[in-house]
């Protein structure tokens, strides 16, 4: 349990917090030495370049157009600086403006099903997104004081009980959209564990310090780079996850089990796990209900497996690879990760929706239990040099000998080597080359 939290609090934290740490110490003014200064000026670039490339390999319109948010509030912010108190200055009222929807805009993406730019989604995005700075210059230019006072005159609208210009000189609206989209953000990355949902919540509190951080002088070109540093490597993250992790399940890919198995030495277990109730739901309920068990299934599973790799390769089963074990070393690992599954309590709501917990307790309801229980078939190589396809073989044959037995059950397998075939004795003579001739 204590690796598992440790691992959730590290895939919130990197790279978004990482990243952030480093700029709060070297980016902000006399954070580096003077020859320094000149890489730095270099990051906006490099950032946007970067992002811009694999964004559009990629096929992510959720970074180019994030990273086209945040271009769009910098150079704001460059244009019009909002320190200008000059008479008839636009300077506060766009800074205002921009702040509301910049962390409103980073929501709405992270809301938008993922496709490339070119796709209809990403085209329409990018059109509202464009559409966004000139509609701030028309509220300003054209005087409608009626609608920008709404961002602007913060203490006529008691959204928030402190005022907050004793701390930041966001407006309240402002302050509102960052704590709002930030929450939310946070919480989807809990419930859902996507790396680009860590990454924009980073950017997100990254980009507040960018614009809170005007008082105290520091340059927001610089923290807003560092927000589109997160989003990129949060992409990245993203991608390899991808490639090496089931999307349903979470569980190691195809990719990362044929690495593990290039590995291997000759000391290993291999453990097959099955639900025994698949099938039947499958049948029962549809394909969708399937997937909803097997993914609620598997963290289960992994939490529960150690040191052992969990892999979901096509199929419904799962995959364990104990590296310098023994069978006996892994069978009360393997009945803890049996008890944990059947200790679940999953609920069918309306034949459509699983979810985990206890009976509801509304009057009427009609919520179905779907029992969960685990076969285990487990194996390891007997002798030298026996190939992993042989230990895997043993252990599906074990497998299905739990599920023939009624399931619930963990079940060691046996190797069985096929021995050479051999000419039985008496069944030949030898002849003279006499008897060949004609």
């Amino acid at each position: 349990m204590a690796t598992s939290t440790l691992k959730r609090a590290w895939e919130l934290l990197a790279p978004g917090g990482l990243i952030l740490l480093l700029a709060i110490g070297f980016l902000r003014p006399h954070g580096l030495p003077a020859w320094a200064q000149g890489p730095v000026s270099a990051l906006p670039v490099i950032v946007l370049g970067f992002g811009i490339v694999f964004g559009w390999y990629l096929s992510s319109s959720r970074l180019i157009l994030s990273l086209l948010v945040l271009v769009c509030l910098d150079r704001g912010i460059f244009w019009f600086p909002p320190t200008d108190s000059s008479p008839g200055a636009q300077g506060p009222v766009l800074f205002a403006i921009a702040t509301f929807l910049a962390p409103v805009n980073l929501l709405a993406l992270s809301l938008v099903k993922e496709g490339g730019v070119s796709s209809w989604r990403g085209l329409v995005s990018l059109l509202l997104i464009l559409c966004q700075p000139l509609l701030v210059l028309w509220l300003c230019l054209s005087g409608q004081t009626n609608l920008t006072s709404l961002l602007t005159a913060p203490f006529q609208l008691p959204l928030i009980p402190l005022s907050t210009s004793e701390w930041t000189p966001l407006s309240q609206p402002a302050v509102l959209a960052f704590g709002s989209a930030l929450l939310l953000l946070t919480a989807k990355f809990l419930l859902y564990h996507a790396p680009l949902d860590g990454g924009a919540a980073w950017a997100i509190l990254t980009t507040f310090l960018a614009v809170h951080g005007i008082q105290y002088g520091w340059n927001p070109t610089h923290f807003l780079s560092a927000a589109g540093l997160t989003l990129f490597l949060s992409l990245v993250h993203a991608s390899h996850q991808r490639a090496y992790r089931d999307e349903q399940t979470g569980a190691l890919g195809r990719l990362a089990y044929d690495e593990t198995v290039a590995r291997l030495g000759e000391n290993y277990v291999a453990a097959i796990v099955g639900v025994d109730q698949l099938k039947q739901y499958q049948n029962q309920y549809g394909k969708t209900v399937s997937e909803q068990v097997l993914r609620l299934v598997a963290p289960k599973i992994m939490t529960t497996a150690g040191s052992g790799k969990v892999f979901r390769l096509t199929g419904d089963e799962f995959t364990l690879v104990f590296y310098s074990r023994t069978a006996i070393d892994t069978l009360a690992t393997l009945e803890q990760i049996r008890k944990a599954v059947e200790q679940t309590t999953l609920r069918l709501r309306k034949q459509t929706r699983v979810w985990e917990g206890s009976r509801s307790s509304i009057p009427g309801s009609k919520d179905i239990d779907l029992p969960v229980t685990l076969s285990i078939g487990v194996a390891e190589p007997t002798a030298p040099h026996l190939s992993f396809t042989l230990v895997t073989k043993a252990a599906y044959r074990a497998l299905y000998e739990a599920k023939g037995e009624g399931g619930n059950i963990v079940k060691r397998g046996a190797i069985h080597i096929a021995s050479a075939n051999t000419a039985p004795r008496h069944t030949g003579r030898i002849v003279n080359h006499s008897e060949f001739e004609t």
